[in-house]
């Protein structure tokens, strides 16, 4: 079961029962991370006529997080709501879920604890979501920003990094391509979530005991396959801090385990149903045939090149995830 806590500073006590923009910061162990994402919030420039809240979504955390968002309440602009809920669940899946069940406006927009938006942030995003009412999600445009050293050949794998550099001029997501923005700097309308997203995704998002990831792209799928539109919006802008540990070859590997184990979800719903049956084989044969092909190239450098190991994890995820899917919802059957 879960559960969510309200924390309201006496500024927020009462919050307006409608808005024009909901902002969702969420977070695990998130109390060194959250400061720099209120701070930026804070600053946002060219929003005064825009009514807007932002909650922080502690997803389980076992840190001070909660501590350090009634500090900041102490003395937050009384304009702009800020309040915090607690999901116990742990899983981004779930935290997403319940922010758009909580928030008061039409437009939700997503940022990770780990990620800084520009100070036009809020009004580009609420501009954009006025002018294309039929667009049922956006994205940004997202640099990242590393803390550590790069991996050898890093290039072939940043994409896997929730960095979309998809040019300067705003556009459509066309579904041949089979590309989605992800989940950090996405705006989503709340009507095309609750009407189209289940309330139990069958991907739930990373945590502790698994590495398990996608959640997001199931949800804006689900979005898409409702006849909405997902659109790349460039004029909203956010860095990614990527910390060292997260270029670590463990954890690198961990990760790509983690996407290729979640790539059945995301395969499958895209497509329709009739088509599954065939194209669940081609995509078996596709990935053994890459796994294969990878490992013969690269044999050689599979122990001390990080970005080729971490490829043939893909790869080899990708290949058993429709079992490792079929295992877990048959885990959910039986309980």
């Amino acid at each position: 079961m879960s559960h969510s806590v309200v924390l309201s500073s006496p500024a927020t006590e009462t919050v307006q029962r409608s808005c024009d923009f909901t902002i969702a910061i969420c977070t695990y162990d998130g109390a060194g991370r959250i400061p720099a994402v209120l701070e930026r919030l804070r600053q946002q420039l060219g929003a005064q006529g825009v009514r807007w809240e932002v909650f922080v979504i502690d997803n389980n955390s076992s840190d001070s997080t909660e501590a350090v968002v009634r500090q900041y309440q102490q003395n937050w602009p009384s304009d702009i709501p800020l309040r915090y809920f607690f999901e116990a669940r742990q899983g981004a899946a779930y935290a997403r879920q319940l922010a758009m069940e909580k928030a008061k406006s039409e437009l939700v927009g997503f940022l990770d604890d780990d990620n800084l938006p520009a100070d036009d942030w809020v009004a580009a995003a609420y501009a954009f979501g006025q002018e294309h009412p039929h667009v049922g999600a956006y994205g940004s445009q997202i640099q990242g920003e590393f803390e550590g050293a790069l991996p050898d050949d890093f290039h072939r794998i940043q994409s896997f990094f929730a960095l979309t550099q998809r040019g300067d001029t705003a556009h459509v997501y066309q579904p041949r391509l089979r590309v989605l923005p992800p989940s950090a700097g996405l705006v989503v309308r709340r009507r095309a979530w609750l009407n189209h997203v289940p309330a139990q995704l069958i991907l739930t998002g990373r945590h502790d005991e698994q590495m398990l990831t996608g959640e997001d792209l199931e949800a804006i799928t689900h979005i898409r396959r409702g006849n909405w539109e997902i659109w790349h919006n460039p004029a909203m802008k956010v860095w990614h801090q990527i910390p060292a540990r997260r270029l670590q070859r463990s954890y690198l590997l961990a990760f790509f385990r983690g996407i290729g184990l979640s790539r059945h979800v995301t395969r499958m719903l895209s497509m329709p149903f009739w088509q599954r049956p065939f194209m669940f084989w081609v995509y078996v044969a596709n990935d053994l045939g890459k796994a294969l092909h990878h490992v013969l190239t690269y044999r050689t450098l599979l122990k001390t090149h990080t970005v080729s190991a971490c490829e043939l994890q893909l790869y080899l995820s990708s290949l058993i995830s429709p079992f490792y899917i079929w295992g877990i919802l048959i885990k959910r059957r039986l309980r």
